[in-house]
């Protein structure tokens, strides 16, 4: 049996699925078949019987709309994707989505679609191996010890996000990387010279990666051959440029755009089968076909073997042993209960959250191995970079703060990437305002599921002199937009511990902790208002249990909110203050306790320095805010707070007109 044929089998499936489904890619497909064949065959450690298996080679394909080549290639290696799922292509609540999703089909690494982020998964899932590595490998012990491959296309490498991931790759020298540039000139719009012309060899030896370039995409040996050379390269990451035509096969379509993003229908489809010399019916493999192809057997010897040393080395280092198995499982230090519970009862110092958010770190960094992050250039700024903290970087991958550079978008794939690899936790930091910049990465955390922590500093107009540009106004609603995603604005140090432990002890998709510049005080609380922080809203100041409105607010304003019903208070005006510093986890709470801390009342006034379209929820039809309905201005913080009437006499005005306008309550 020829390699054409086996390869030819992806691209039937492929062109096959995407007829029927009357929507889809056959181009890259049928392109990138061969390529695929000899990588998944030759090379690729894997087992379809165990999808997760630690020490698995890392598939990415990067240019995801072409899912059908990643589907075929699941389908026909044995993994629990049936011939009736690849019929199913793009149709409801199949297993077989438009782009590959990570937590729908098994053997998928990662959600891909975005163009260049999987390039960008794929920098973080080498980290992760490396990281590992160095950490629990030991002499005659490689527990940790694959590649990631990386398919990509001309439009992944167009987008911004494969320069910012890739020049850090190079940076980091990270061999055991290696990407598939399917070069098949030709984009939605037509042949790629119309907007991308670049030397790519010359980009990419500018990045420090190791080139190989004029490899024919359809030579097996050619194929083969350059794969074993990337493979060889022990100090930089690989690209190999494979010259392929766009649906290969189609007499009328090949090497055109039409190939690209339709189905090729069903008289170009006949033509394929008989220039291919595939005598077949849609849809059908033959048995000989699926024998050649199928890894399962060959998989379960792979991982065998990788199990038996794993048995050895548990015996020669149980204690490394025990600590691989509980990363691998997302399983917490026990002590960090112990360690939090000291953070929440603190001595009450004045700080900025960024601050208290380093102390926490203090606390609890050494203490999490797993912890791996850091920040876009803003090391000082953002504070996420704890007296203990050691740089990861080509000489030491023992290190686990990541020096990302001015790279937001890219830092956050690169976490995504860290955290589908398994083993660790990771973070990423830099300015709320430029979580814009990293905003597509951080909704692909969400959509995956994963357990990203953001650290988002300068959180508001507070921050003061740098202006506009850097104040953020709309970044707090549009993070609480995105599903999945918890977003937290601590009010002091309490509140930041808390922010912390809660999205720590969240593995079902990401969180913000969203912090200060500017110095705040430490509130008063009392022990059953600590443990009710966790449910994202609580009552903080009650001066009776009579209530003429509530003040619901957030960060860096709860304490003017508080001062501001204490004057109140004088005047006989009761106040019931509400801090809400996860909005998402308090609407998560039962019916009976949200009616308890915010009962329907018409008086109630929500404080954020922020757009504030999220809190009309709570604030009903009568209610009231003190919000941002423009952008900010440059000057010092509490001067630009107070022009747009966050202070405490704005505040105690804008209760009693509230009062005023709808009565007290009866």
């Amino acid at each position: 049996m020829s390699k054409l044929e086996l390869s030819n089998a992806i691209r039937f499936l492929s062109m096959d699925a995407v007829e029927k489904a009357k929507s889809g890619h056959p181009g890259a497909p049928m392109g990138m078949a061969d390529i695929a064949y000899i990588l998944w065959c030759k090379f690729l450690k894997h087992n379809p019987n165990n999808p997760k298996w630690l020490n698995r080679d890392r598939f990415i394909l990067s240019n995801g709309h072409g899912s059908m080549l990643l589907y075929s290639l699941l389908h026909l290696s044995g993994y629990k994707l049936s011939i009736k799922d690849i019929k199913n292509f793009r149709q409801l609540n199949s297993i077989t989505p438009g782009h590959p999703e990570c937590d729908i089909t098994p053997g998928v690494e990662t959600t891909t679609g975005p163009l260049g982020q999987g390039i960008a998964n794929g920098v973080g899932m080498a980290i992760a191996e490396k990281s590992l590595a160095v950490e629990f490998n030991k002499p005659k012990f490689n527990i940790v010890d694959h590649y990631t491959y990386v398919f990509a296309g001309d439009g992944c490498l167009m987008e911004g996000i494969s320069h910012e991931a890739c020049s850090l790759a190079g940076t980091l020298g990270l061999n055991k990387l290696i990407v598939f540039y399917d070069m098949n000139n030709i984009s939605i719009d037509g042949d790629i010279k119309l907007a991308f012309t670049e030397n790519i060899r010359k980009r990419f030896e500018s990045y420090n990666w190791n080139v190989i370039d004029n490899v024919d995409g359809h030579n097996f040996d050619l194929i083969e051959k350059s794969i074993k050379k990337a493979r060889l390269q022990k100090d930089k990451p690989s690209i190999i440029c494979m010259k392929t035509k766009i649906g290969f096969g189609a007499p009328n379509k090949e090497g055109t755009g039409s190939a690209h993003g339709a189905p090729l229908g069903k008289d170009e489809i006949e033509l394929t089968r008989k220039n291919l010399k595939w005598p077949y019916k849609a849809f059908e493999i033959p048995d000989d076909i699926y024998k050649k192809w199928n890894f399962t057997n060959k998989g379960h010897k792979l991982e065998s073997l990788w199990k038996n040393d794993l048995e050895k080395y548990k015996l020669k280092h149980p204690e490394c042993y025990r600590e691989l198995l509980r990363r691998s499982r997302n399983k917490l230090p026990k002590i960090l209960d112990k360690l939090f519970g000291q953070l929440i009862n603190n001595d009450g110092k004045s700080m900025a959250t960024r601050k208290s958010s380093q102390v926490v770190l203090e606390k609890i960094g050494e203490k999490m191995p797993e912890f791996i992050g850091g920040s876009a250039d803003l090391k000082d700024s953002n504070l996420v970079f704890w007296s203990k903290s050691k740089p990861l970087n080509r000489k030491n991958f023992k290190g686990k703060y990541i020096h990302f550079g001015v790279r937001e978008f890219a830092m956050s794939a690169i976490c995504n990437g860290i955290s589908l690899h398994g083993g660790f936790r990771p973070y990423a930091s830099t300015f709320l305002i430029f979580s814009e910049y990293a905003k597509n990465a951080i909704r692909m955390s969400a959509l995956m599921h994963l357990p990203i922590i953001y650290i988002f500093t300068h959180d508001s107009i507070g921050l003061g002199e740098d202006g506009p540009t850097h104040q953020s106004v709309e970044q707090l609603n549009s993070l609480r937009l995105i599903p999945g995603m918890y977003v937290w604005r601590p009010a002091d140090l309490t509140e930041t511990a808390i922010s912390w432990k809660s999205s720590l002890e969240k593995l079902t998709g990401p969180s913000s902790i969203v912090l200060s510049r500017q110095s705040l005080p430490e509130l008063s609380r009392n022990n059953a208002q600590k443990r009710l922080i966790s449910r994202g809203g609580y009552i903080i100041f009650e001066p009776s249990k009579k209530i003429d409105a509530i003040i619901i607010a957030s960060g860096s304003e709860l304490h003017m909110c508080v001062d501001a019903a204490k004057i109140l208070h004088k005047s006989k005006i009761y106040v019931r203050v509400v801090s809400m510093p996860c909005m998402e986890l308090f609407l998560k709470q039962s019916k009976s306790y949200k009616n308890i801390v915010l009962p329907d009342i018409n008086n109630i006034l929500a404080v954020e320095a922020g757009v504030g379209d999220c809190w009309d929820k709570f604030i009903g039809k009568k209610g009231s805010k003190i919000v941002m309905n423009s952008f900010g201005l440059s000057a010092p913080g509490n001067i630009v707070l107070n022009y747009f009437g966050f202070s405490v006499k704005n505040i105690v005005i804008k209760v009693k007109k509230l009062i005023k306008n709808n009565g007290k309550v009866k």
